[in-house]
């Protein structure tokens, strides 16, 4: 025992006489802690933290550990009988002094110095005072123990102590982490900016470094403003700092094992990331300006859109960096960086993150306005959507889009609030000490490795110019920019500190400055460490995915042989297995359906292309909110016992053992989003080409909440970047008498985003359908996203179900002729055109009016359109004269808008095309199931009666 803790406890009001008194709070405190006086129960909650009187490092926190401490400790030294009034003030100091650091490690950012234009006034916090506690002037020189409550010192005056605290929380660092449950975070926290007072120790070598970055960083924004005057380009003048972090980030993050980073932001900035970080060639970017672009693009986008890979050197190695590419809706790009993170990690076999990082750069409005931040977080610390913890970097320029009032742009404090709910911590950090933003970056970087969780680095920083370069921010916050215009800017501010320490001369900053502009002029890389030629063993061949010309065409066909095989392995449980008496049914059914004995119904022929699938060496991923078990019931691939909660080792997974060599099969039930979620499984996809990834929405409607994902990535993703993606949707669809919410998945939006064979959007009609359609998705080498309008009552219905012999041969049929063969083809008047479940509906209607002279096909791909096998179908009629198109989605929604002049081109001259559905509506769907039945009845007559209404003829 050291002589400072002797000395300690035999002067300290909690032994000798005062021993028994003690006990009787500590009693009171255990049966309620708001019995005591508020110093009291300050003191027994630090107890938690004591370590014990045997000396272990485990704490007393039990009552009689507590007791038989305070008894031990008593033998120990003199034991005085002291004034007691004279003891309880010194005890209430200590207690006051305890309270004094914890209000500094809540409290101490908003006393930070955090602005770089020094606009706010210091917020009135009383609990940051010593006063506040009783302490005065005299008591500045009181000596505390405070080694078992802080870092950095075992005992310190109380002048002392409020100094540290002032130079750890208050100073250009400010942290928020105090509401971390996990105590050991907690603790890791404080100790490194504790015992560092957060004040980081840096060689010349590294300043000077720093500083290269901080004039890389500007000399970019600089150049470009005068070569381009006017021309958008969000610039990061007034936040070059982020340079210097990101930069960080990356060699710390290389040093510590990380070998790929995948980096997710908006605009502001982004230009400068690419050349300054990932090494884009300068001149590139300068094209970009001057108009030139990709001429394989059909579309192409921004330069500030503009995504960009490369791989650099770092102290620990070679480090693959990702750009990715980001629309104009700001935070998507997150579940999307995620999502490619997820599938580089799970290829390099990498669990919990230790090799790949995911990077998200956010703009302070954003960060805080935008849903799919929260819903992203969300995933963080789930099984199937984890990446090992986020880096996050706010470029704060406390300004937002146009408002500088955060009454204007949030409801929180800070704009980084959001991520409390994960309880990730906060190192808000003042952008013009860019020694402070390394440390915080460093500490964000140790901590997501050690922890395995998100973290955010808030660089509190202003923004030089304008929203882009053609505003005038001075219209609305005019007195900010009175101060911006006096900001003599960072790099500035830095390089005079540097020059005053003599870690550089008078001129070298100017000459910094210059060796820059000479490379931009020469057009040359601005950074050293690119590695040209550098190709990781774990990087993914897209080439022979890419410019393959469109085919409906693969044969998708397995022999029976390895059907009944892989039926067997999917319907067999493990000995002593419970499964429900309802899904033993199943099992025993579709055991049935693998030996031939019935027709396989939708989820057997599902089933059986997954067994096909992972059996042949591809890998599957399977999610959305009620994936494992299917929203209706029908899918049954987690096998639950009834024996063992779900939680206890109580599930089964067939599909994850139909082969000693197969592939990985993995269903997940997602959290209760769809934005995030979707966005995560497209950024998946585009990582993963050899995965079949599959996301399902409860009802197809909700794919609504991921609207943004759908148009600006999926759709058009391939268009704009060259971005290829084999992402499957399944969206139940089908109209059954349930309201606006859950008939209709919007099939007509789908549609309406179709052009240059950018998705294939189909809506199947049987088992052996959707068995060779999931097929056909990876066994064709392209590929594109796939829509599939999946049905609902469907999957019970026997008429829908498919004989073995249809898996067995022959592939997708992109259109289905007419299969009654009561059906004289030279005796058709009429043919119906349909797609989906109104197929059932209008062979039932047919057999009911007894009509032999209508033929019934079905379109099961919308798009592209299959021009070549339509036709041929038309072609078995000779004698009609009249197409209707029949469906049953409103007219102004579903197919019909979108396929009309397809299904046009294919009449002969005279041939008429009319059109039998529900009449146009604002809503989807009817509420009420009467209205419903006298629509679909009405429909149905429309379609078989005399032509009315719209009809062209050809």
């Amino acid at each position: 025992m050291s002589k400072m803790m002797q000395q300690y406890r035999s002067n300290s009001y909690l032994f000798g006489g005062n021993a028994p008194y003690i006990e009787e709070l500590y009693e009171s405190y255990l049966d309620n802690p708001g019995s005591v006086a508020d110093n009291w129960r300050a003191y027994f909650d630090a107890m938690q933290h004591v370590p014990a009187v045997d000396g272990s490092d485990k704490p007393d926190v039990g009552h009689a550990s507590v007791i038989a401490s305070f008894a031990e400790r008593a033998k120990h030294g003199p034991i005085r009988t002291i004034s007691a009034s004279a003891d309880a003030e010194m005890g209430r100091k200590r207690v006051a002094a305890t309270q004094l650091i914890a209000a500094y490690r809540y409290l101490g950012s908003r006393w930070a110095n955090l602005d770089p234009l020094q606009r706010q006034e210091r917020a009135v916090l009383p609990e940051l005072e010593p006063s506040f506690y009783g302490f005065t002037d005299a008591d500045m020189d009181i000596v505390f123990n405070i080694s078992n409550t802080y870092f950095g010192t075992e005992t310190a005056t109380l002048r002392d102590l409020l100094n540290s605290l002032r130079d750890t929380y208050c100073r250009s660092i400010g942290t928020e982490y105090m509401y971390i449950s996990d105590p050991t975070e907690k603790r890791w926290m404080q100790e490194r900016l504790e015992s560092t007072r957060s004040a980081p120790v840096f060689t010349a070598e590294k300043k000077k470094h720093i500083l290269d970055r901080l004039t890389a960083a500007e000399g970019l924004e600089r150049y470009l403003h005068t070569r381009y005057v006017g021309q958008k380009r969000f610039s990061l003048e007034g936040g070059e700092s982020f340079i210097v972090s990101l930069d960080e980030t990356i060699q710390r993050a290389g040093e510590k094992g990380i070998q790929e980073i995948v980096i997710g932001m908006a605009h502001r900035g982004r230009l400068n990331v690419l050349v300054n970080t990932l090494g884009k060639m300068p001149q590139e970017l300068f094209a970009e300006f001057e108009g030139k672009h990709a001429d394989d693009l059909p579309a192409g986008d921004v330069k500030y859109h503009q995504g960009f890979s490369s791989d650099i050197t770092s102290p620990g190695g070679p480090v693959h960096l990702s750009l990715a590419f980001n629309p104009s809706h700001l935070e998507i790009v997150n579940p999307v960086v995620e999502g490619s993170v997820k599938a580089r990690m799970e290829r390099r076999g990498d669990a919990d993150g230790s090799q790949v990082l995911p990077i998200l750069v956010h703009g302070d409005a954003a960060f805080a306005g935008q849903g799919v931040v929260m819903e992203t977080l969300n995933l963080a610390q789930t099984r199937g959507y984890g990446t090992g913890g986020t880096v996050h970097i706010v470029i704060n320029n406390q300004i937002g889009f146009t408002t500088s009032d955060p009454r204007d742009s949030r409801s929180t404090l800070y704009c980084s609030d959001v991520v409390k709910m994960i309880e990730a911590p906060v190192l808000h950090v003042n952008g013009d000490d860019p020694e402070a933003v390394v440390y915080a970056t460093q500490i964000a970087l140790d901590y997501r490795i050690e922890f395995k969780k998100d973290i955010v680095v808030d660089i509190i920083c202003f923004r030089k110019l304008g929203h882009n370069e053609q505003d005038t921010p001075a219209l609305t916050q005019p007195l900010m920019y009175k101060k911006i215009g006096q900001h003599p800017g960072t790099r500035k501010l830095y390089a005079d500190k540097l020059v005053a320490q003599g870690t550089i001369g008078t001129d070298d900053g100017d000459a910094m400055v210059k060796a820059f502009r000479d490379a931009m002029d020469a057009g040359k890389h601005t950074i050293d460490p690119v590695i040209t030629n550098f190709k990781s063993k774990y990087a993914v061949d897209w080439l022979p995915f890419l410019n393959r010309k469109w085919t409906d065409a693969a044969d998708t066909s397995v022999p029976v042989t390895e059907l009944k095989r892989l039926a067997a392995r999917i319907t067999t449980v493990p000995e002593n297995f419970k499964v429900h008496a309802l899904v033993e049914k199943v099992l025993n059914d579709r055991a049935a359906m693998g030996r031939g004995e019935l027709n396989l119904d939708w989820g057997m022929g599902e089933h059986l292309a997954y067994a096909s699938l992972v059996s042949s060496g591809y890998a599957i991923r399977l999610t959305g909110q009620d994936a494992g078990r299917g929203t209706f019931v029908h899918r049954h691939a987690v096998l639950h016992d009834q024996n063992r909660e779900r939680w206890d080792a109580g599930s089964y997974i067939p599909l994850q053992n139909v082969s000693d060599q197969q592939a990985p099969f993995k269903v997940i039930d997602s959290v209760l989003s769809e934005e995030a979620v979707l966005g995560f499984e497209y950024g998946y996809s585009t990582a993963e080409p050899n995965t079949l990834t599959i996301w399902e929405a409860q009802f197809g409607d909700f794919a609504n909440g991921a609207q943004v994902v759908i148009d600006q990535f999926i759709s058009s993703g391939e268009v704009k970047w060259g971005r290829a993606s084999g992402l499957v949707m399944m969206l139940p669809h089908g109209y059954e008498g349930q309201g606006p919410e859950h008939s209709s998945a919007r099939l007509e939006r789908y549609l309406q985003l179709c052009a240059d064979n950018n998705m294939q959007v189909v809506q199947p009609t049987t088992a052996a359908q959707i068995f060779h359609l999931l097929r056909r998705q990876m066994i064709r080498l392209f590929r594109k996203p796939l829509v599939i309008m999946t049905p609902k009552s469907l999957l019970r219905n026997k008429d829908a179900g498919s004989p073995l012999s249809d898996f067995t041969k022959g592939s997708f049929q992109t259109v289905i002729g007419e299969v009654d063969d009561k059906i004289d083809p030279k005796k058709v008047k009429r043919v119906i055109a349909c797609s989906g479940k109104v197929y059932y509906d209008l062979v039932n209607a047919r057999k009911e009016r007894g009509q032999t002279d209508v033929a019934i096909i079905r379109l099961e791909q919308l798009y592209p359109f299959p021009h070549k096998a339509f036709a041929a179908e038309l072609k078995q009629f000779p004698n009609f004269n009249e197409l209707v198109w029949t469906q049953d989605e409103p007219q102004n929604q579903g197919a019909w808008l979108q396929i009309q002049h397809n299904i046009f081109e294919n009449l002969d001259e005279g041939q008429k095309l009319a059109y039998a559905g529900r009449p146009a509506s604002a809503s989807p769907a009817v509420g009420y199931y009467d209205k419903h039945y006298a629509q679909q009845k009405a429909l149905l007559d429309t379609a078989f009666s005399k032509l009315k209404g719209f009809v062209l003829t050809k």
